[in-house]
């Protein structure tokens, strides 16, 4: 996979415990901030077929959120550090 370099500037707070999180998982930081960035565009992608099924069919029910929600979830990948390694 191509990688671009980008340079952020984030409150040093944040920078503190993102490095934490990072050693915490045996990550990289950028590693982590990649997957906390894919996390983020899925959600959004996963409001926006809310809100284009809403659109397109009125107000969904709880059960055809909760179905929504289901098939995204079938087709994300997650990744979660393996510590059984160590």
């Amino acid at each position: 996979m191509a990688s671009d370099k980008l340079s952020v500037s984030l409150d040093s707070e944040l920078v503190t415990t993102i490095r934490a999180a990072a050693a915490d998982e045996g990550v990289s930081i950028s590693t982590w901030l990649g997957e906390a960035a894919m996390a983020k565009a899925r959600q959004r992608l996963l409001r926006e077929a809310l809100d284009a099924a809403a659109e397109e069919d009125g107000s969904l029910t709880d059960a055809e959120i909760a179905e929504i929600v289901h098939e995204a979830r079938k087709a994300s990948i997650v990744t979660r550090p393996d510590h059984s390694a160590a």
